[in-house]
């Protein structure tokens, strides 16, 4: 099968979108993830996996923390700018978290560091471990079919 047809494939599966954001050096550095997915409650532990082209790819086991923010469906501009589509924001749009920079707003920020990962493919696999977490109300932003979605309740009977 070609590349086209596979990528197609996943595209079948809708996905929230988070950005993973660090401190390297005194910078903010950050990135647009959706393939991300919490792996067990004890202890806390989440996955995110990164492309070897990306430049945090070899970044994030050096970090003591690191931030992962799961975007609103307000925040489509956001997941654009961190995923290279759009020009980069001021740090005003940050908060920390357990020394971890966070997206302000978002639906949740995790505090996270690395505690193992796992080469696969032209990815890497990070498992990290949640240190910390803020959770916040509202609907996710989603991705399905190479385009961002909204969430709409098809259950009406329980409006």
């Amino acid at each position: 099968m070609n590349d086209r047809l596979f990528r197609d494939a996943m595209g079948k599966f809708a996905t929230g979108i988070t950005v993973v954001t660090g401190n390297f050096g005194e910078k903010i550095h950050g990135m647009t993830v959706n393939a991300f997915m919490s792996v067990s409650l004890q202890p806390k532990l989440i996955a995110i996996s990164i492309d070897e082209k990306a430049s945090m790819y070899n970044k994030l086991q050096k970090l003591e923390r690191f931030g992962v923010s799961i975007l609103n469906e307000n925040q489509k501009e956001l997941s654009m700018i961190y995923a290279g589509q759009q020009e980069k924001i001021s740090e005003s749009a940050y908060d920390y978290l357990d020394g971890a920079p966070v997206i302000k707003n978002a639906l949740a920020n995790l505090s996270c560091q690395v505690c193992n990962e796992v080469k696969a493919g032209d990815h890497i696999i990070y498992i990290a471990k949640v240190w910390d977490l803020k959770v916040m109300e509202g609907d996710p932003i989603l991705y399905f079919g190479s385009k961002y979605r909204s969430l709409k309740n098809l259950d009406t009977d329980n409006e």
